[in-house]
């Protein structure tokens, strides 16, 4: 059977995953009657909450005798450990771009890795219904961009199509409006070379994805470089430098049709297969027949820019929310997560009671948070910190390009912001319908709690995308947080009448009869320093009553609730977020006020 290997890469939101569904429908992979629910390949609850591909995914689609194997790939920066390595497994890439927002950040690095690879592109100039379509503009783009990525004259010479993902439709013509996906199929069969392989040299096969089955252990997932494996055969795993890992059979062996993985009795070079039966192999490793002894090199993954500290939850609550409490368990699951995704390190610290957690940015390690919480775990988490390294002119930090969509009324204030946090405007040009799109070199540390304050002064309609440019010079002190924080001096619940006290002295984050205890952060002081308050404080009783029925006329303004993202942005070097499936809290790290101030003497002292 014909083989082809492609990936789909492109930005968030630009229709890569709706895409796949219709071509999935159009390959005959779906029956007609058969109910599929939209964007099929986002599986996991955080992707279909969040609308967004977190973890790459391999499916298969035949057409005319051509067996398409298809990679969902991730846009977003913070998963490019993901993208490094699918890329290996495949000989052709569909760059997709909204036929509005252009080629965005998150496109180039996707784009850089395929180019370097020496991949040559489709490019899909995608939602082409659009109101606010600029077709030539976009396809300038992307041409300009291959050239800043130092494109070969082959790859500058690229297939277009144009096409509603939504719709099902492509076309060679920018002016249609209806069809079908064969003009993409064709494209993909006739440009996509077949695999570039040896079916007659030993099996050799590289790890790029690893999960878990219940039944079957350790899934490792990847593309057969040469030879056939057949099931039972004896394998072994080599690690970079060609040391034997272990050994062990190839228990099963699984394919890839539609959605679903499919046992099969062999395999053969070329082919994306699952395979089972090893207990220690893990991603970037070289599982070969037991005669092989050179492993396949593995691309370098870029280094992680940002860390938090997982901790043991020790508040006076712990335990009461989550299942999942010790030491123990978060040791083991954050490992787990370090062996199956590449772009994450975690190092012990020396009391065991705490994990250093590195990886690619906030918005990745908010979502091994979130899977963690929700799968029964309390943890209390650092605010996040970025790595530093030592360069040729002393201390280096991660710099971000960061390209901003904002209307133009909100442009001054943005740039105002913008250099606030040591950034520098490197473009700034009008992007049509009102809009400006301004690009900044900025270090990743002035970046840390933006995100919420920038969406506020964009009244929720500014567009922020990041992406890693470089380590450059440390850009000296940035300001932090200007406000201090309200800390309940003592155990107990929340009450109204206390509250209602409080209100004038800032923003409340808790509302009466939640339960608090002593360190935790009730509010938002008005003014720059933290105050000890009791939340608690009911009135006084006494034989008179009040006139005028004061006493039930008690109104709180509604407390102001974060979302995790918000909480692990928003708190100090000397606060924590406690996490419980059920709670997001703010702390003080210590929660004894004696604590505390010996712990702020000490830190001016050093």
């Amino acid at each position: 059977m014909n083989l082809r290997n492609v990936a789909i890469i492109a930005h968030v939101d630009h229709g890569k995953t709706t895409l796949v569904d219709q071509l999935f429908r159009q390959s005959g992979t779906f029956r007609d009657n058969q109910r599929v629910e939209e964007r099929a390949m986002d599986s996991n609850d955080l992707e279909k909450e969040r609308g967004i591909t977190i973890l790459a995914k391999c499916t298969s689609v035949d057409w005319k005798g051509t067996r398409i194997n298809i990679v969902d790939t991730p846009g977003h920066a913070d998963f490019g450990g993901e993208v490094e390595r699918i890329l290996s497994m495949v000989d052709g890439v569909i760059l997709l771009v909204d036929s509005s927002e252009g080629a965005m950040p998150q496109t180039k690095f996707v784009t850089g890795k395929a180019l370097a690879l020496g991949l040559r592109p489709i490019v899909v100039v995608n939602k082409i219904d659009r109101s606010d379509a600029r077709v030539q503009e976009v396809l300038d783009e992307v041409f300009d961009l291959f050239v800043s990525l130092e494109a070969t004259d082959e790859q500058l010479d690229f297939p277009v199509l144009y096409a509603s993902g939504r719709n099902g439709y492509a076309s060679d013509d920018a002016d249609a409006r209806e069809g079908t996906l064969e003009p993409l199929f064709e494209k993909i069969v006739g440009h996509v070379p077949a695999p570039n392989v040896d079916p007659d040299a030993e099996f050799k096969f590289l790890v790029t994805l690893l999960d878990r089955d219940n039944f079957l252990g350790r899934i490792l997932t990847g593309r057969v470089d040469s030879g056939t494996i057949k099931l039972n055969q004896p394998i072994h795993a080599l690690d970079g430098d060609g040391n034997v890992i272990e050994t062990g059979r190839a228990t099963k062996i699984m394919s890839f049709r539609g959605l679903e993985r499919v046992p099969v009795e062999e395999a053969r070079a070329g082919d994306i297969i699952s395979l089972a039966g090893l207990t220690v192999a893990t991603v970037a490793n070289t599982i070969a027949d037991t005669s092989v002894s050179e492993p396949i090199t593995a691309q370098p993954i870029d280094p992680p820019t940002l860390s938090m500290r997982f901790a043991v939850n020790d508040s006076p609550m712990a335990g009461r929310e989550g299942s999942k409490v010790t030491s123990r368990m978060i040791r083991d699951r954050l490992f787990r997560e370090a062996e199956s995704n590449v772009a994450i390190r975690v190092t012990e610290s020396a009391d065991k009671d705490s994990f250093e957690v590195a990886g690619r940015g906030e918005l990745q390690l908010g979502v091994l948070i979130e899977t963690m919480r929700r799968e029964g775990f309390e943890l209390g988490i650092s605010r996040p910190r970025v790595l530093f390294r030592d360069g040729d002119a002393g201390r280096e930090e991660p710099y971000e390009t960061v390209v901003i969509d904002v209307d133009e009324e909100f442009s001054g204030t943005v740039v105002d912001k913008m250099n606030q946090r040591k950034a520098e405007m490197v473009d700034m040009r009008p992007s049509g319908g009102g809009k400006t799109r301004i690009t900044f070199s900025a270090p990743s540390r002035g970046l840390i709690g933006y995100h919420g304050e920038f969406l506020s002064d964009t009244r929720g309609t500014g567009i922020m995308n990041r992406l890693f440019e470089k380590y450059g010079p440390y850009k000296g002190q940035i300001e932090g947080r200007k406000n201090g924080v309200l800390i309940s001096n003592g155990n107990g619940e929340a009450n109204a009448y206390a509250l209602n006290a409080l209100e004038e002295r800032g923003i409340l984050f808790v509302a009466p009869g939640d339960p608090l205890y002593e360190g935790i952060i009730v509010g938002e002081n008005a003014k720059t320093d933290d105050l000890e308050v009791n939340p608690m404080k009911s009135k006084q009783l006494t034989n008179f009553r009040a006139s005028g029925g004061k006493d039930d006329a008690i109104r709180l303004t509604p407390p102001k609730k974060m979302t995790l993202e918000q909480a692990i942005a928003y708190i100090d070097d000397d606060e924590m977020v406690e996490v419980t499936p059920k709670s997001i809290r703010l702390r003080k790290r210590h929660l004894d006020p004696h604590e505390r101030k010996r712990a702020s003497r000490q830190k001016e002292a050093a």
